[in-house]
């Protein structure tokens, strides 16, 4: 994920920062619990393609 990307992508739902998870090829925000997935190196920003971050997730950040 390209750094400077990153620091423009917010998340579409809470406006808050995402967390890039490389192992798991997705972008999380903990303010609303939800991790969207990257699909060929694309970010889909979309809450409804978005899963819901576990409580076991989201206290190992």
């Amino acid at each position: 994920m390209d750094s400077k990307l990153l620091e423009l992508l917010v998340c579409p739902v809470t406006k808050a920062p995402l967390q890039w998870k490389r192992e798991q090829q997705e972008l999380w925000c903990t303010a609303s619990r939800l991790a969207y997935p990257i699909d060929d190196g694309i970010p889909v920003l979309v809450p409804e393609q978005a899963r819901a971050l576990s409580d076991e997730e989201l206290q190992a950040t």
